[in-house]
């Protein structure tokens, strides 16, 4: 549909689809799946690329793997008996999406090649006006952004970086011809990525420069190859697996999540997972102790996400390694330069920095107008980011957001999709059962939500550890940490299902036919 099939003056009630969710990936996949099964069929998925995956199909640096163990990280209603290790590669995750995607009959449902440019609500509809980048409009009663949060590459703030003259590449933009092999090699950043990619890339290179400005938590990864008898013993007997899921959700639930948001009453807890971090160190480098304060982090474990490996310690051991903590003065046409006057020559330039989180014209990546009138993004960057339940948000019916403030369990991606995807379900099957055309959640009970989080926070690690040391991207401006639940997973699927279908309000519009109401 055109925007000229919108003439000046005339209405439209009916909306071209009554849900369309933006986005692909884990969480696109998910919402659709969650709203098949409830009975919706009229959904359109909108994706940019060329194939589900989102993150997955996206990232293909060496070394890229799940950062939880692969029996957490998958849908609980769909889980793999297949996976090739404890902690999958990325390729599995991609193509575990694509199988999913097929199994539940979601690839009609999706177009490709398609961006959203800008969503409107429309109050005398109460529909969404969405214009893509092509210039179609499209038209739906209930939105879902599913953009997922780590889709936009954040470049380092250094002067010089356009005037390098070799090779720059973004982890996230990985070509998948590059040659490392005789060439010298720098790489901006020590997260969660660069872990993964040092020990790979060391390998290749002639030599590799690793710039860190703050050093990160990693402790032992317990990865192994999985057995081709533990692989058929999964799938003959599924209940094996489900088990060996309950196990690991709570060792990862001890560690990515206890032990952040219930730091005040268990301090300990983070004091034992900092000391085992330490203590891998120094066992990779137990004749390194050159090493061992540069690579110590000076916040708490927590601040920012932590990791696991067995081999990046180790790697800053080999001859062809240098680790730098000198602050970066300036990348030049051959190189960098480091405050203590030092130039190093470089064929290609790596940028391990991350992705944009929760910034403005990030989450959501497209400009969202709701029924006031305000662009959400606008809206967060002044007022703080805020949402129900990580999901819904005042001032923006019929519209939900799976990767809001405060949404994400610090385990498993998945455990939050299905949640924020059986909370919205059940709120648009609400709307159907009063044939009601706006879904709004209520002011009242949004604040009172965001009131409770914040003092949830004061429990948590990020406000009681020197964090502010830890340049995370669990932080916004405002200095809030908007990405992590303070809660337990148990907590938000119990809340997703039986929260009260009262906190919302449910209204018809007079200007809309009821027949145009499903």
């Amino acid at each position: 549909m055109n925007m000229s099939a919108f003439p000046q003056g005339q209405r439209h009630t009916r909306p071209d689809h009554e849900v369309i969710i933006v986005g692909a990936g884990i969480s696109g996949i998910g919402v659709a799946i969650q709203l098949k099964a409830d009975g919706e069929e009229d959904i359109l998925i909108l994706d940019r690329a060329d194939d589900v995956g989102g993150t997955w199909r996206d990232n293909r640096y060496p070394g890229i793997a799940v950062d939880i163990t692969s029996f957490t990280y998958s849908y609980s209603f769909e889980q793999n008996a297949n996976w090739s290790r404890v902690f999958a590669p990325g390729e599995e995750l991609y193509h575990y999406t694509r199988r999913v995607a097929s199994k539940y009959g979601i690839y009609p449902h999706i177009r490709f090649g398609v961006e959203v440019a800008q969503a409107r609500f429309d109050t005398t509809t109460d529909l969404w006006d969405l214009r893509l980048s092509n210039g179609e409009r499209l038209r739906c009663r209930h939105l879902v952004s599913a953009c997922g949060g780590l889709i936009s590459p954040k470049l380092p703030d250094i002067d010089g970086l356009d005037d390098f003259q070799g090779q720059v590449v973004h982890t996230a933009r990985w070509p998948q011809d590059l040659d490392l092999r005789d060439k010298r090699v720098a790489v901006i950043g020590t997260g969660a990525t660069a872990v993964q990619l040092i020990p790979e890339i060391a390998r290749q290179a002639r030599h590799l420069d690793v710039y860190q400005r703050t050093p990160i938590w990693v402790l032992k990864k317990p990865d192994n190859a999985l057995p081709g008898w533990l692989k058929t013993l999964f799938r003959t007997l599924p209940g094996v697996q489900r088990a060996v899921r309950g196990i690991t959700d709570s060792v990862s639930e001890t560690l990515m999540v206890l032990s952040a948001i219930y730091y005040r009453q268990a301090p300990w807890l983070v004091r034992a997972c900092e000391k085992a971090a330490l203590n891998n160190m120094r066992e990779q480098l137990p004749d390194r102790e050159d090493l061992w304060d540069k690579l110590h982090p000076r916040y708490g474990f927590g601040c920012k996400r932590p990791t696991f490996s067995n081999e990046y310690f180790s790697t800053f051991a080999r001859d062809n390694v240098e680790l730098i903590t000198t602050p970066i003065r300036r990348i030049t046409r051959q190189g960098i330069s480091t405050e203590d006057g030092q130039s190093r020559r470089i064929d290609v330039l790596i940028l391990a920095t991350g992705y944009k989180t929760f910034e403005k014209g990030n989450i959501p990546s497209f400009e969202l107008i709701g029924s006031n009138g305000i662009d959400l993004g606008d809206f967060w960057h002044d007022n703080r980011y805020q949402a129900y339940e990580g999901l819904t948000i005042p001032g923006y019916p019929n519209f939900y957001i799976m990767l809001g403030p405060y949404a994400l369990i610090g385990t498993s991606y998945f455990k939050m999709v299905e949640g924020n995807a059986i909370h919205l379900s059940r709120c648009i099957r609400e709307a159907r059962r009063r044939r009601a055309t706006r879904v709004e959640i209520r002011e009242t009970v949004h604040d009172r939500y965001f009131a409770d989080i914040q003092q949830r926070q004061q429990n948590t690690v990020f406000l009681n550890h020197n964090c502010a040391l830890s340049n995370s991207y669990y932080f916004d401006h405002h200095g809030d940490a908007p990405m992590l639940r303070p809660s337990t997973s148990v907590e938000m699927l119990w809340r997703a299902r039986h929260l009260p279908m009262s906190h919302y309000r449910f209204e018809h519009t007079a200007e809309v036919e009821v027949d145009s109401v499903k």
